[in-house]
């Protein structure tokens, strides 16, 4: 299933932070590059890219003077619940420290531009 190349792919970032790596890599799919495209945005990785002859992403990690850029995640949608959230129940994550990312009709978003489009969608994880 797609939700649960996402859940692999933050918990290897989540790993890749605590063991210090600089880089990981993971399987690519078209998905998991739009959360990427998401998470490069917001700061929490320094970027990633495509190795096409082996199908696999490449993800460089970010540190701020040592500090991983990503210290906490909590998933919300696994294979056996779908966690579907409407855009007025979407509350701050960390008093707005840290961010939500959903899968929307529209796209990948944050809780922050779910709410400002007015739109729902499957909640996958939160980070800080």
């Amino acid at each position: 299933m797609m939700n649960n190349g996402v859940i692999d792919l933050i918990v290897r970032i989540k790993n890749g932070y605590q063991a210090r790596r600089e880089t990981i890599t993971t399987p690519s799919s078209r998905f998991k590059r739009e959360v990427l495209k998401k998470l490069e945005a917001l700061g929490y990785i320094e970027s990633y890219e495509k190795v096409d002859d082996i199908n696999y992403i490449t993800i460089h990690l970010k540190y701020e003077s040592g500090t991983p850029a990503l210290t906490g995640v909590k998933l919300y949608s696994k294979p056996g619940r779908r966690w579907y959230v409407a855009a007025h129940d979407l509350k701050p994550v960390l008093s707005g420290l840290g961010h939500s990312i959903l899968s929307t009709s529209k796209g990948i978003m944050t809780n922050r531009e779910a709410r400002t489009e007015q739109v729902g969608g499957e909640l996958l994880f939160d980070l800080w």
